[in-house]
């Protein structure tokens, strides 16, 4: 039987960080929590339910999952966002996964609830790895939208069951995740050197939600999915402003 580690990073995160750590618990072999000081009852929690409980400074996402990683005692970690809940059917997967395993990384299927409604065109499958051998993969150093980066010839399995991401509950949430992602994405693209014109403060939206609308197929989930494209435009309007604001030394 190969052993699990499964790692979470939070801030803030009371509203969901009960119902994670619970789906895990039949599941994981140890629960590892690395949080950047959240000010609200997080760390209760965590202390509440017994997981190996860490305090650390953020480094972006990229860096603080491989810092978390570093903590795992198991060789098979199982990388979980705070806002997201394992399925019993992705459980029997992944146990099946811990009593023979046969490849290197396993890719699983998430499923987006947004403001109560599940969202079965716009953001599914949205298909990642999230299971893999710790000494096989590791974050990028992103400081936001991170991605993992495996070993090549490493060999990629499928979990049945999907994991459960519980985004944002209201349009309100929404609306202040847009604003804390595109300052982090803002940053970051200034930093490499990527520019914004008026070009694209125009069009870079106008495409956002033509492409998540029809070519997604948000338009299939109906009143919330128009919203949530729409939001995903304004989210791009944001971002391009708030680039070009930084690509002329102004503050954001």
């Amino acid at each position: 039987m190969t052993g699990i580690s499964a790692v979470i990073i939070t801030l803030n995160e009371e509203q969901n960080i009960g119902d994670c750590i619970d789906s895990l618990m039949d599941v994981a072999d140890e629960i590892i929590v690395v949080d950047s000081w959240s000010s609200d009852h997080t760390p209760a929690i965590c202390k509440e339910k017994g997981v190996r409980f860490y305090q650390y400074t953020w480094e972006g996402y990229g860096g603080t999952k491989n810092y978390a990683n570093s903590l795992a005692t198991f060789p098979l970690i199982l990388s979980v966002d705070a806002d997201e809940v394992v399925s019993k059917e992705l459980k029997e997967s992944i146990i099946l996964v811990k009593s023979n395993p046969q490849h290197d990384f396993y890719k699983l299927n998430r499923r987006t609830n947004y403001c109560g409604h599940w969202m079965m065109h716009l953001w599914y499958p949205d298909a990642k790895i999230r299971l893999f051998f710790k000494d096989k993969a590791a974050w990028d150093d992103a400081t936001v939208h991170e991605e993992l980066r495996v070993s090549p010839g490493g060999k990629v399995g499928y979990l049945k069951g999907d994991l459960y991401h519980y985004t944002c509950r209201s349009i309100t949430q929404h609306m202040r995740t847009v604003h804390k992602y595109t300052s982090l994405k803002a940053i970051q693209a200034n930093s490499v050197g990527k520019k914004a014109s008026l070009v694209k403060i125009i069009v870079g939206p106008i495409s956002k939600f033509f492409s998540e609308y029809l070519l997604k197929k948000g338009f299939l989930d109906g009143y919330y999915g128009f919203i949530a494209c729409c939001i995903s435009a304004i989210g791009s309007f944001i971002q391009y402003v708030k680039l070009h604001e930084l690509n002329n030394g102004k503050p954001i």
